[in-house]
């Protein structure tokens, strides 16, 4: 996935092949963590000048989930309705040559006609299991077979590269078709009141047409505040508008090599998705909707922060449970400031506005804050090391508003001591004052939750909840220093308090889909000696999962029943533990004498992963591996023949192939599809309006994961299309012998991430080079991406059983980017010396994607490095072969990387590149 948080300050064409259409049958397709305390309990009482601790916001009426439905575009001859697709490529492909049946990809008219029939039998739904980006529970039982309904899906994306961004038409395949199809293309991206045109093209859809196709392409450099109106108009096009697509498509970008298509807008992108893939695109809708001015937003706000008196608001990107990915309804921060990366938080004053963020994303933060922001870039040289740091410098006798449900018991205890050295102080009004003002908020989710089954998840929920009762019941009682009689029953460990959704998910073995791209559900769970309580809205149950908390001993109570629960302390007589990253919302209701503050046992059971769930996780990235590299065959395949491809288009794609791979449940987070200047950014991912067209000239990076049954994936890589400079391909070699360092680690027990960062660097150090992130993180089974609580920047030892990223990466700002990332497991390792015995660590890779060598500078690379390179994707070869017969394409592409050489062949004077085919 995009890279963890920083953990170090920075320093300082088109081919010449025969064009052809593509065929049916080959149509294949953490932040710097704070320190852990010592179990304790407190033993002053908390004077932090709390006014408020009753939260509204958990018992809100939540409304009904809107229905969605499909757009459909007028009825076919027998009166049905019917979806229009659009022409496949027409206008964007070089010299196109024309077909004999119409739209199709030269596939010859038997194939065609099967694809025709098949339509008109309503065979070709191509529908999925769940529609992504949010989790749909499974059917019943929570299994997923590659049916014919699922192959349907993978057929869809198999047939054509027709790209419209807003509207897509269904062309006739008769070869005697005369009629021509119009097109006026939207302007995708130009202010309201300007309209231009840039390109007519005129396109002969059979060999007797004699009309001729015309796109009307907008203007590629809209105003980022306003959308692009839709028109559709007919226009007639001649033979000159032939010459004039020539010329258009023959002048390259300044900068760009030859045949390099000129850059256009999105909406003049070929689509390469039809069917329900093409549904399912089109009718995706941007999650981007806060963007633009936050005059209005900020002003509502400041008048909220008056009634309470309020200097400062705090608002945190986190929900109530500490989340690093929210639901939508929980996007405060992005709403409120227009910026919508993962990490950050924004203060507000009575006339200013500040946003907190780290390196990933300052250059991201500083295009999508408007002029009422002012971007902090936290950990920046002579900068703030955070938000605290900042915030705790300027107050003086002020009075400073958060919800505490979102702000975390540590860090509040850490600002809580500083502000009050200045006569400061936190006030709690009853209420989020974003929630008052955010006129459209979104529903909260209602999606049922399901069970996990033990086949993926290799424990059962009864093991695993007796093994967190022997922890708190051998947890030592909370007794004050001076004590020295027996512990009394109120100092005693009664229970722990589970806030983490993907605790109380791994514990239960329970998934939901409340959070986009995480299995998650929103609850708390409270596991006592004799007794568990499960705080959840009772909608999101089942009879089937009713019935299963039950046998496990659990009791279901409504979400906003936990603010009771504690008030009335209906656990008992004993202490709660709860952890470091649990709300301070939580310890306010509890007070200082009811709990206990320890690290997550829970967590630390998840981050070590069973056999059961390590062989899952290498059956999924085998499956992953396979839609990834018919995913590299087809792109490069398409930009060699000169089509164009936007990196919307290419996720697009992507997430298609991986759709129908077996216990596929939906994407692991936003795919990061980034060319040219936008892969500089770390954490872009991009939109339909905006996207760019992917380059010949600099590096392409696709940083992306599938979720499934059996394990989450996240793979990053970065390969070119055309010929690299010397300065790409020297940041390249640097970047993989990092990647190449870390995955060849030999450690003994008790060596923590941090220790091991600098060999990832080492190799970009020595040239002055560096990266903003850190070089890899923990991730889940079904879970979250992002998992701890050990990486490479923390103190955590790695043990047998974690899983880890790897991902060295470089960012020319304003150029391109390169980032490397695998996926590995810590494993025991036998060594020649076994000094201390058997001690020793090292790490297996589970990531099976083949890493470009055409980027690579042999003369760079040691002896050591040429064999790890070869045996790599030789591995790669063997492992994923036997799942591409039927794809030649995607065949042919892993043997030829599998058995390349290192770096571009060139004949005498370096000046002709010779293909590895």
């Amino acid at each position: 996935m995009a890279p963890p948080p920083p953990i170090c300050l920075p320093f300082g064409i088109g081919g010449s092949k025969t064009r052809r259409r593509l065929s049916w049958s080959s149509a294949g397709t953490a932040q710097d963590n704070n320190i852990r305390h010592p179990s304790y309990s407190p033993t002053s009482t908390m004077n932090d000048g709390a006014e408020s601790i009753t939260f509204h916001s958990d018992s809100e009426r939540y409304d009904e989930i809107p229905t969605s439905l499909p757009e459909f575009h007028g009825t076919d001859s027998k009166g049905r309705p019917k979806l229009r697709r659009g022409n496949t490529m027409t206008g964007t492909k070089k010299a196109a040559a024309s077909t004999k049946f119409g739209y199709g990809w030269g596939i010859g008219k038997k194939n065609k006609m099967k694809e025709a029939e098949a339509e008109e039998e309503g065979g070709f739904s191509g529908e999925s299991q769940t529609n992504l980006p949010v989790y749909e529970p499974p059917t019943s039982p929570p299994t997923r077979s590659n049916t014919k309904t699922s192959h349907a899906s993978k057929t869809s994306q198999q047939t054509h590269d027709s790209y419209q961004s807003h509207r897509s038409v269904r062309m006739q395949d008769s070869p005697k078709a005369q009629d021509s199809l119009n097109l006026r293309r939207g302007d995708s991206q130009r202010s309201q009141d300007t309209y231009r045109s840039h390109h007519s093209v005129g396109i002969r859809d059979t060999p007797k047409a004699q009309d001729s196709l015309n796109l009307r392409r907008g203007d590629s450099q809209r105003s980022q505040a306003t959308h692009a109106s839709q028109a559709t108009h007919v226009s007639q096009a001649t033979h000159s508008s032939h010459a004039s697509r020539s010329s258009h498509r023959s002048a390259a970008q300044p900068g760009s090599g030859p045949g390099t298509p000129k850059s256009r807008s999105a909406d003049d992108s070929s689509s390469t998705l039809v069917g329900s893939a093409l549904e399912r695109k089109m009718n995706e809708t941007d999650s981007i909707r806060y963007s633009g001015d936050t005059t209005e937003r900020l002003g509502d706000l400041r008048r909220h922060m008056a009634t309470h008196q309020l200097e400062y608001y705090i608002i945190p990107s986190e929900d109530a449970h500490g989340s690093e990915f929210v639901a939508e309804s929980d996007q405060r921060r992005h709403y409120i400031s227009g910026f919508y990366g993962s990490n950050g938080l924004a203060i507000v004053t009575s006339n200013s506005a500040y946003l907190f963020t780290d390196a990933r994303y300052w250059s991201q933060a500083q295009e999508q804050l408007d002029g009422n922001w002012t971007l902090i870039k936290a950990g920046s040289v002579n900068g703030p090391k955070d938000w605290i740091e900042w915030l705790t410098e300027r107050v003086r006798d002020s009075r400073i508003g958060v919800d505490a449900r979102m702000l975390a018991y540590e860090e509040a205890m850490v600002v809580n001591e500083k502000i009050q050295r200045t006569n400061s102080k936190f006030v709690y009004p009853p209420q989020n004052l974003v929630d008052l003002i955010w006129k459209d908020k979104p529903p909260k989710s209602k999606a049922p939750i399901f069970v996990q089954p033990i086949e993926f998840s290799g424990v059962s929920a009864a093991t695993k909840l007796k093994k967190l009762r022997e922890w708190i019941k051998n947890h030592p009682p909370s007794l004050p220093s001076y004590s020295k009689g027996p512990p009394t029953q109120e100092q005693m460990q009664e229970g722990t308090l589970i806030t983490s959704l993907s605790c109380i998910a791994y514990l239960l073995n329970l998934r939901g889909s409340d959070v986009p791209h995480n299995p998650l559900f929103h609850a708390y769970l409270y596991v006592g000696l004799e007794s568990a309580v499960l705080f959840l809205d009772r909608d999101k149950t089942t009879t089937e999962t009713s019935e299963y908390l039950k046998n496990l001993g659990i009791e279901i109570r409504d979400y906003g029943d936990l603010w009771t629960w504690i008030r009335k302390r209906e656990w008992g007589k004993g202490k709660v533990i709860v952890s470091p990253q649990a709300s301070h919302a939580i310890s306010l209701m509890f007070t200082h004498y009811r709990y206990t503050v320890a690290p997550s046992f829970v967590e630390k059971m998840m981050a070590i992963k069973n056999e059961t769930e390590l062989e899952g996780l290498r059956r999924a990235y085998v499956r992953d591996g396979v839609a990834f590299v018919k995913f590299l065959a087809w792109l490069e395949g398409k930009l060699q023949d000169g089509y164009d491809i936007t990196e919307y288009e290419a996720a697009s794609r992507l997430t298609e192939m991986r759709r129908s791979g077996k216990h596929f449940m939906g994407l692991a987070y936003k795919s990061i599809s980034a060319t040219g200047s936008n892969a500089a950014l770390s954490h872009y991912t991009p939109r339909k309006s905006t996207a760019k067209f992917i380059e010949r000239d600099t590096p392409y990076l696709n940083d992306s994961g599938g979720q499934y049954r059996d394990g989450t994936c996240d793979t990053t890589r970065t390969v070119h299309f055309g010929r690299p400079t010397s300065e790409q391909s020297e940041a390249y070699t640097r970047v993989l012998q990092g990647h190449i360092a870390i995955d060849s680690a030999v450690f003994p027990e008790g060596t923590s991430g941090i220790q091991l960062d600098v060999l990832a660097r080492k190799a970009l150090w020595r040239d002055g080079l560096n990266y903003n992130h850190g070089t890899g993180h923990g991730f889940g089974s079904f879970l979250t991406v992002h998992e701890g609580p050990h990486n490479f920047g923390n103190n955590v030892p790695l043990e047998p059983g974690h899983v880890i990223t790897n991902e060295p990466g470089f960012y020319n700002e304003g150029k391109w980017g390169i980032r490397i990332e695998s996926a590995l497991a810590v494993k025991r390792v036998r060594t020649r010396g076994e000094f201390n015995g058997n001690v020793w660590l090292g790490f297996e890779r589970l990531t099976c994607v083949p890493i470009q060598t055409r980027m690579v500078k042999e003369s760079m690379l040691t002896k050591e490095e040429k064999a790890w390179l070869k045996e790599h994707n030789q591995r790669c070869y063997e492992k994923l072969s036997p799942f591409l017969k039927e794809d030649k394409r995607a065949l042919k592409w892993l043997k030829r990387e599998a058995e390349r050489g290192i770096g571009l062949a060139t004949l005498p004077g370096g000046v002709v590149n010779i293909e590895w085919d």
